[in-house]
């Protein structure tokens, strides 16, 4: 587990772009198994987070276009109930971090892991949500 006050403002970034964040396994297996799309991403300290992850969901989702019902988020590492809920309804995809998954229905839909993530600008991703958005949030 990382100190609160180090992962504080990145937790930040994604909730005060208004990510709900979940630490208990069963609010995130209700938003992801709510109607509509949900937007999951496992944050992470890493630099890929920092430099591309965070950006590029804050971007794909200020952009104009389609946009999830919702967007949500656990810290991996610290919250561990609520990662391994979401990391189990990402299967067959291996645990990653950071990660990001666009559900429907509940149903996996759209999934980028870390090494989609790492080497990528924030921009490439923003790019990749949009169409991603576009094609099952409309």
């Amino acid at each position: 587990m990382y100190p609160e006050d180090l992962i504080a403002p990145m937790r930040a970034e994604l909730t005060n772009a208004g990510f709900e964040e979940f630490r208990d396994a069963e609010e995130m297996k209700a938003a992801i198994h709510g109607e509509g799309t949900t937007l999951v991403v496992i944050n992470s300290v890493c630099g890929c987070a920092a430099g591309s992850c965070r950006p590029g969901v804050r971007m794909a989702l200020s952009s104009p276009g389609a946009k999830p019902t919702r967007a949500v988020t656990a810290f991996a590492g610290n919250d561990k109930s609520s990662v391994d809920m979401a990391r189990g309804l990402m299967m067959p995809f291996p645990p990653s971090s950071p990660s990001i998954a666009l559900f429907k229905d509940g149903e996996l839909v759209h999934m980028i892991e870390r090494h989609h993530i790492e080497g990528r600008s924030a921009q490439a991703l923003a790019t990749n949500l949009t169409a991603a958005f576009e094609e099952f949030c409309s």
